[in-house]
């Protein structure tokens, strides 16, 4: 199939999938479970890391990857939800997947669907799990979507599990406070396999059920560690395994932890392996689209996909020591604790430029955005745009006079200021490549986020 044929019924498919089922999320594993099993319930690679989690999954993919790049091993990663192209979603080797490919695999799900219905997420999920089978793969790393327990990721057993921060996110269907929620991301471990904690404390919920599955656990700063060596330098310390590496720019502590998570998974699940003793430069070009992610010249732009109180205390900390206070383009979504966000983003800020926001049921007006936050944020202007494109026209006159813009608050927001900022000119995002970016589907899906 030629590229642009492939892209059109790529197109084509997630338009389909996105409106087939009743409700776009629907926690509930006998359905796909089914259709799974029909499909002759396909093992992604030999062995398996799953992602579970409420932030700081998607960076802690990207640094799996890098470090079994690094390893030579035979890989794939599935991530979600996307920035700017559906195909980003699976990464083999680092590399996108065809659109042709996603088609065949969506052909393959659904000749084995039936009468049964599914969501968006879903059948692609599935198709993604069938294509990653085919490749003979040395190991996989998921990404879930959400939760943990009744995630269709979920329907792989996993060799080993990692578990990043949990917060308050999505509880409506994950509950009120992180011991509940805590107890559906550990929904993913499996018996006797090892767990990875991003916290050095996570939920005791999570402790119990690996307890009760009889789950080696490894805590950070307990049982692994990642410290300054020298300038420029890291050392890992596992057990009586050390691994020295080049410092990697981490865009914020937060993501020394995820570095430091990923290294512990690696060295736990290929303990046989020659030591890698010096990762040298390995992981320098390392970069996560969308996490705090910078663009153009001073002042300049700050890309962050996060939507919740967690994510903006780990922006505000990272962005704490920059010399101009900045404004803050902020898109979220109606059922997500705007209010605390801006609370927190608000001892960096000048301004708060509201951006409305379409996801269905979910939907939120810009107007609506600066209602809810204007008490939170003190003396400090808050304006409302109908979208996120004229909330940036705006804050790039504002930016003028030397304050950076940072943008937040959703992964729709994200995506629709990357697509923008190409416009302008300014760099593309990391992991994206001359005419692939606007020649593949952009249909965003229900992003569960």
């Amino acid at each position: 199939m030629a590229p642009d044929a492939a892209n059109a019924a790529l197109k084509d498919w997630l338009q389909r999938l996105e409106s087939r089922h009743d409700v776009p999320i629907d926690l509930d594993l006998s359905r796909c479970g089914t259709v799974y099993r029909r499909m002759g319930a396909p093992r992604p690679a030999q062995r398996v890391i799953t992602v579970a989690g409420t932030n700081g999954k998607g960076s802690t993919v990207a640094w799996l990857s890098a470090l079994l790049g690094l390893k030579g091993k035979r890989y794939a990663a599935y991530t979600s939800p996307h920035l700017l192209r559906f195909n980003e979603r699976l990464r083999f080797q680092g590399r996108e997947v065809d659109s042709a490919e996603l088609v065949s695999a969506f052909e393959a799900v659904e000749g084995e669907r039936d009468d049964i219905s599914l969501t968006y997420f879903e059948h692609t999920t599935l198709a993604c799990l069938w294509l990653m089978s085919r490749a003979e793969l040395d190991t996989a790393v998921l990404e879930v979507g959400l939760g943990g327990r009744l995630d269709t990721v979920n329907l792989v057993d996993t060799d080993l599990a990692i578990i990043t921060p949990i917060g308050l996110d999505h509880q409506a269907f994950l509950g009120e406070d992180r011991q509940t929620i805590g107890r559906e991301k550990a929904g993913i471990l499996r018996p006797d396999r090892p767990l990875v904690a991003v916290e050095r404390q996570p939920p005791m919920s999570v402790l119990e059920r690996a307890r009760e599955l009889n789950c080696p656990v490894l805590l950070r700063e307990r049982d692994y560690t990642l410290d300054n060596a020298k300038p420029g330098r890291l050392r890992f310390r596992l057990g009586e395994k050390t691994v020295r590496l080049v410092s990697p720019d981490l865009g914020g502590a937060h993501q020394r932890e995820n570095l430091a998570a990923a290294l512990a998974a690696i060295c736990t699940l290929y303990p046989d392996d020659e030591d890698v003793v010096d990762l040298g430069e390995g992981l320098a070009s390392t970069a996560v689209p969308g996490r705090l992610q910078r663009f153009g010249p001073e002042p300049g732009y700050w890309v962050d996909v996060g939507h919740n109180p967690m994510a903006a205390a780990v922006v505000q900390q990272a962005l704490a020591g920059a010399e101009q206070r900045y404004l803050c383009v902020l898109g979220m979504l109606a059922d997500k604790d705007a209010e605390s966000v801006a609370r927190l983003l608000a001892p960096g800020a000048v301004a708060f430029l509201c951006a409305g926001l379409q996801d269905g049921w979910r939907a939120q007006s810009g107007h609506a955005l600066a209602e809810r936050i204007r008490g939170a944020v003190g003396s400090l202007p808050v304006l409302a745009f109908p979208t996120v494109r004229g909330a940036l026209k705006e804050a790039r006159q504002r930016s003028m006079t030397g304050s950076p813009v940072l943008v937040f608050g959703s992964f729709h927001t994200a995506q629709q200021a990357l697509s923008w900022l190409e416009e302008q000119g300014q760099a593309m995002p990391a992991g994206a490549s001359g005419d692939a970016s606007s020649a593949s589907p952009s249909v965003p899906g229900p992003s569960f986020v």
